[in-house]
């Protein structure tokens, strides 16, 4: 198997090669032939193609590692050590409990240990220490957890504060009077809102003893509330779901208005860039799907440089006109009236997490085909709390 740095440096060879050809093979013009085409957009395809690859072997690896880890802590000759006691979901019996519930290994112990974790729908919530790995498992799932600011409540509603105007110092002599601020402040209110996912084991494997259960759904639960949290964060109305930060209302400000439907050129770019504050472009990144990164990767600048630019080394993301880029299949493709790019600084694009994730074993509904069902469920919000902190390009 090639390793991440080899197959880097084959994708930044291979995009060398593309633009070579197409400098050499343009016409007087700046149109490729059919024949030409058709050979650029194998080279293009290649790109993306180890792109996705490494990705893939990304994900292979920090599996992997978490897999190496050891299950169980060393024994330890400390006599006088004192291990504290944990209570609730945090306590040994109830993880227990919980597995063997799952399992379908109840008895009156059992039910009496989950009842420290019944929630409002007659499931039982995941013990604390699993919980962590469940969310740990979704970060590294969404891209939109990896950049924006994540927080844990216990309540319903948060209330974010936001200052509504901006006032500036004031230059005053010796013994002046200071002159009183008008700032105004206003709030932006985090809710919770339901999630879930059925995940289906088939009886056999359950019973399995040697079936990893907790690794299994660790990963379909990932999958699942991944893809709906990533689609929520970016689009979602707002309505029974997250406000994304390319929803109309309470989303991100429009930078620029592309002059054409389907197209993009660099100047677009460069005033889509520079429509951000200087104070959020240290931190910005640029969001996008596939298909809107092959037409930047073709896009020069004013002294003929190409202004996208693989990353080599490991972990080194992409950049365009020197920020990273992240691509996510949720954004939009550029097309008429689609805001097809988001740059800005996703850290002020909040994602609440309430506290408790439960499943609910569902014995009959799939008893004919030889399954169990699992519904996992669990109840966050995300909001852009500062639109101004990001800004789209919307196609024509």
């Amino acid at each position: 198997m090639r390793t991440i740095n080899e197959m880097r440096q084959q994708r930044a060879d291979v995009w060398n090669k593309a633009k070579e050809f197409l400098d050499t093979h343009r016409s007087t013009s700046g149109i490729l032939s059919a024949e030409d085409t058709q050979t650029y957009e194998r080279m293009e395809q290649e790109i993306v193609d180890l792109g996705h690859e490494i990705e893939r072997q990304e994900r292979f690896e920090s599996f992997e590692r978490e897999m190496r880890k050891p299950t169980s802590d060393p024994i330890r000759n400390t006599p006088t050590a004192v291990t504290p006691e944990k209570f609730g979901r945090a306590s040994d019996e109830y993880k227990t409990a919980f597995w063997k519930s799952l399992r379908n290994e109840t008895s009156y112990e059992v039910r009496n240990a989950l009842r420290e974790g019944v929630d409002s729908d007659g499931g039982y919530l995941v013990p604390d220490t699993y919980e962590h790995t469940l969310i740990q498992a979704l970060h590294d799932e969404v891209i939109m957890r990896q950049l924006c600011h994540t927080f844990t409540t216990s309540s319903g509603t948060h209330a974010i504060p936001i200052a509504g105007s901006r006032t500036k110092a004031t230059w005053v002599a010796e013994e002046q009077e200071i002159p009183e601020t008008s700032d105004t402040f206003t709030q932006k209110m985090i809710g919770a809102h339901k999630l879930t996912a059925l995940i289906r084991i088939s009886e056999e494997l359950l019973n399995d003893s040697a079936f990893d259960l907790e690794s299994y759904i660790s990963t379909e639960f990932a999958r699942k509330m991944g893809d709906a949290e990533e689609e929520a964060f970016l689009t979602g109305n707002g309505t029974g779901k997250p406000t994304g930060i390319l929803n109309d209302k309470d989303g991100a400000e429009i930078g620029l208005t592309a002059a054409a439907a389907t197209t993009i050129n660099t100047n677009e770019l460069i005033d889509l860039y520079y429509s951000l504050r200087a104070p959020y472009r240290k931190r910005a990144v640029w969001i996008m799907n596939d298909s809107t990164v092959n037409i930047l990767r073709k896009l020069k600048d004013g002294n003929g440089q190409y202004i996208w630019e693989p990353g080599i080394k490991t972990n080194d993301t992409d950049t365009i006109l020197g920020r990273k880029v992240y691509t996510s299949t949720a954004v939009p493709n550029a097309k008429a009236g689609a805001k097809a790019i988001a740059f800005g600084d996703l850290s002020y694009y909040w994602i609440g997490d309430r506290e408790g994730i439960s499943f609910k074993r569902l014995n009959e509904l799939y008893a004919t085909k030889g399954q169990v069902g699992f519904l996992a469920t669990k109840r966050l919000d995300g909001k852009l709390i500062l639109p101004e902190a990001v800004k789209v390009l919307k196609m024509k």
